[in-house]
């Protein structure tokens, strides 16, 4: 399986850039979905996050409240770590697990901390959805309500821009419309076709 990582800043688009791939057929296996998934109820990271932070993590159903582990981590960066520490092999093991399992030519692995949980030795290709900082912002703004001062501590959590960039083999501009950046996806779509084959 001919296996291409996509990552990217948050409200980068990443999610989007998924979807125009799967229009084309090629299955995605989103570091996101899986995170949110290992934290139900009856999941062993379920049991340590409760066991770590308590129960004001949870929402009245019983399920991790992520907003609120999410205001918690970005404020004290060795909670971040320790959470980090607990999913990142869960979720790696699950994408492991779900490649073996994809049927297209070759899959899109969304993993947003591609760049800062190196190395993904099993990558063939690394695909970096770029946007400003700026936008970043505005973004989080519009979509997720946040606060300056979450958005500049989940931004300083990440690698820099010009980091990304430097371990980018592609790099997908996503500042235009979603027309565009669907015939960027299909230009690459093409690409990762003809490499796929290659391999």
């Amino acid at each position: 399986m001919y296996r291409v990582g996509l990552t990217g800043g948050i409200a980068s688009g990443k999610s989007t850039v998924g979807q125009l791939f799967a229009q084309q057929g090629i299955a995605i296996i989103d570091a996101d979905v899986i995170a949110r998934e290992i934290v139900l109820p009856g999941q062993k990271a379920y049991e340590a996050i409760v066991l770590h932070f308590g129960d004001t993590v949870l929402e009245k159903n019983g399920h991790v409240d992520r907003a609120k582990l999410k205001n918690i981590v970005f404020k004290n960066e060795v909670e971040r770590w320790w959470l980090e520490a607990l999913l990142h092999p869960l979720i790696r093991q699950k994408m492991i697990e779900k490649t073996l399992e994809a049927k297209s030519p070759y899959c899109i692995e969304v993993i947003p901390l591609l760049i800062e949980t190196f190395p993904y030795p099993e990558l063939n290709r690394i695909l970096v959805i770029d946007v400003d900082v700026d936008t970043q912002i505005k973004r989080l703004k519009e979509r997720d309500h946040l606060d300056d001062r979450i958005i500049h501590s989940i931004l300083d959590a990440q690698v820099s821009r010009a980091e990304r960039l430097a371990n980018a083999d592609d790099v997908l501009k996503n500042e235009g419309d979603l027309n565009a950046l669907a015939e960027a996806v299909k230009k690459l779509h093409v690409n990762y076709l003809r490499y796929s084959r290659a391999c």
